[in-house]
């Protein structure tokens, strides 16, 4: 990570980064931080940005201590679709490419169906198990209409996803079943006692000729 910047290339010009990570810390201590409990005043944006492969950057610059970044990530929240860090003192904005976390990891647990659970670890170290609490759910992007598939982590304030890297992408298919869901035959995976459709098994048969 950069050194500290100098109040002047923040938009809140009283204050530099190291406020936010000291009010982080602070509000974090005990484990994740009570954020539906804060409250306060936005106080403009930062130069922050979650990209698409769970990078963060920070002025430009990838942020390289993974202890910084897992206490950011702490104290993330959605609303509005926007993304903000909270702490008891203050709220900033930051953009975030795609979804603010990757699966990066994945464990399967009871695997002789129906009884299978799929266990997911995060690139800041969150662990879900796939089922009620924590959905998965697929997305269709781009003109290729690539299949994007993303698990729900916390949703404390605001509903933030992990999108799984690609190589879980894989291991989701090769644990995909053909499954009648609502009178339509889909191509689904399950876990936690629940069916998460991907697509109707037609549409798969297409794709894979």
């Amino acid at each position: 990570m950069p050194d500290l910047p100098s109040t002047s290339s923040l938009a809140r010009p009283d204050q530099d980064l190291s406020d936010l990570i000291r009010a982080a810390q602070k509000g974090a201590s005990g484990g994740l931080p009570p954020v539906d409990k804060w409250h306060p005043d936005f106080c403009g944006d930062l130069d922050m940005e979650i990209q698409s492969d769970g990078t963060w950057f920070y002025l430009g610059t990838p942020i390289g201590r993974a202890a910084l970044v897992k206490l950011f990530s702490s104290v993330l929240i959605k609303e509005g679709g926007a993304f903000f860090l909270v702490t008891p003192v203050e709220k900033v904005g930051l953009r975030v490419e795609d979804a603010p976390f990757v699966a990066v990891e994945m464990a399967v647990q009871n695997q002789v169906l129906p009884d299978q659970i799929l266990v997911l670890r995060t690139n800041v170290d969150d662990v879900v198990e796939v089922g009620p609490k924590n959905p998965l759910r697929f997305a269709f992007e781009g003109d290729e209409n690539q299949l994007k598939p993303y698990v729900l982590v916390r949703n404390v304030r605001g509903e933030l996803e992990a999108l799984l890297s690609r190589p879980l992408l894989y291991q989701l298919v090769d644990l995909g079943e053909e499954v009648e869901v609502d009178g339509v035959t889909m191509f689904a995976v399950r876990s936690g006692g629940q069916i998460f459709p991907i697509m109707p098994a037609d549409e798969l048969a297409r794709l894979s000729a």
